[in-house]
């Protein structure tokens, strides 16, 4: 099934996304995260592309044929080029669709250290370009509320998006995000570029400080003051730390909802506890919303 079309169907569209077991580990650690997430009802899940080597990558393909065919739920296969030669790219291609995964997640993918520029993509554009040669898949791409940090403005990062939307990107995940108001406002500016495909909030609930500090130094995130007061306040309690991000994460995923977001994806971290908890409070908003999906919000 083509994701896209959830858009098309439901006011609201939600998922999850999880990440392949360490290589040392076997693959069957996943089953009993996603055995809880189905139960979740998401609309789809999306699978990280696995760093560290080609066994971390075919377990990107191998968990999102788990997804489909044991569980029933449509996969997004994220899919990284930087570093990546067209052969190799075209191999994980055909093994994804092999397996029946027809979306995937265009992305450039960080730069490694040992990076010569010797790839053969350069933007997740090119990748997206590759990948509609073929006509094969429906094409997710990223976008970044704050700014990629590569970015030298916002300009140049819109204009960036909407090179992807015009490549043939059907919809876009955002990074992750604390604050709702930068989101809106990334809204807002997106329309004076002429960005029109859907756009999914892209939501961490962030349950310890190493997470944190984690999730800052990587993408540069600002943080809140009434997100710090409230991290300060539980940092010596994980219990309580653990129950306050699912609170945070909670409400800006109800905010959200309220004034009309195209759909949640949530970074659940393999943490089927966390994603439980959140549906479970705001389920019954969304359902709401998408039985009446023809209302205006």
């Amino acid at each position: 099934m083509n994701i896209n079309n959830l858009f098309k169907e439901k006011k609201v569209v939600f998922s999850f996304e999880v990440f392949p077991p360490k290589q040392v580990s076997k693959i069957d650690t996943i089953y009993n995260t996603l055995e809880e997430l189905k139960g979740l009802s998401p609309d789809f899940i999306s699978v990280t592309y696995g760093a560290g080597g080609s066994l971390s990558k075919n377990r990107t393909c191998e968990i999102s044929s788990i997804i489909k065919n044991k569980y029933g739920i449509e996969p997004l296969a994220h899919l990284t080029c930087i570093n990546s030669s067209k052969e190799e790219v075209t191999k994980i291609l055909d093994d994804l669709k092999r397996e029946g995964v027809e979306n995937v997640l265009a992305l450039r993918g960080d730069i490694p250290l040992e990076y010569k520029g010797n790839s053969s993509f350069k933007y997740s554009g090119d990748l997206i370009t590759h990948i509609k040669e073929r006509n094969d898949f429906n094409i997710v791409g990223a976008c970044y509320p704050e700014g990629h940090l590569e970015s030298k403005s916002y300009e140049e990062d819109f204009l960036n998006i909407k090179r992807k939307q015009e490549l043939g990107a059907t919809h876009l995940i955002s990074q992750l995000f604390f604050d709702n108001e930068i989101f809106y406002d990334f809204l807002e500016k997106k329309d004076k570029y002429g960005v029109k495909i859907s756009i999914q909030a892209g939501i961490m609930p962030v349950i310890n400080t190493k997470q944190i500090k984690r999730v800052v130094s990587l993408c540069g995130a600002k943080l809140p003051k009434k997100f710090i007061k409230i991290m300060n306040k539980y940092e010596y309690n994980p219990e309580a730390l653990r129950d306050a991000g699912i609170a945070y994460a909670t409400e800006q995923i109800i905010d959200l909802i309220s004034t009309g977001v195209d759909g949640i994806h949530l970074y659940t971290m393999n943490n089927s506890y966390v994603a439980k908890k959140i549906a479970e409070s705001t389920s019954s908003i969304i359902k709401t919303i998408n039985n009446y999906k023809d209302i205006v919000i």
